[in-house]
């Protein structure tokens, strides 16, 4: 039984569910706007959130090592940094919007678009 397993499994494998978490995480920080399933966007949501909770907390060093060891861009730490760090330092939470589209053609999977608020 699954009771309380709060882990999600997107891929076959542990690499591949962590793969696929850091490329969405880092097409929604560069792009800002991303069309995809509704169970990925359920699991990247709390990770983009942890992300730019980091930017915001964390001084530029632990920050910068943070998130080299999550994400494999440099163009993405640098917008969490300069942009995204500025824009939600009112904020505290709910960074992320997710926007039902309905269902996709080939597969009838849910889709939903996420963006930044």
């Amino acid at each position: 039984m699954r009771h309380k397993v709060k882990k999600v499994k997107l891929g076959s494998d542990k690499d591949h569910t962590t793969a696929i978490m850091r490329n969405l995480a880092m097409s929604v920080i560069i792009y800002e706007k991303i069309k995809t399933t509704q169970a990925k966007a359920k699991a990247v949501k709390p990770f983009v959130e942890r992300l730019i909770s980091i930017a915001k907390k964390k001084d530029l060093r632990g920050a910068i090592r943070e998130f080299d060891r999550l994400l494999q861009h440099e163009n993405s730490s640098r917008k969490l940094l300069e942009v995204l760090k500025d824009r939600y330092k009112d904020r505290t939470s709910g960074f992320l919007r997710a926007t039902h589209l309905g269902n996709r053609s080939g597969d009838n999977a849910p889709m939903v678009q996420l963006e930044l608020v």
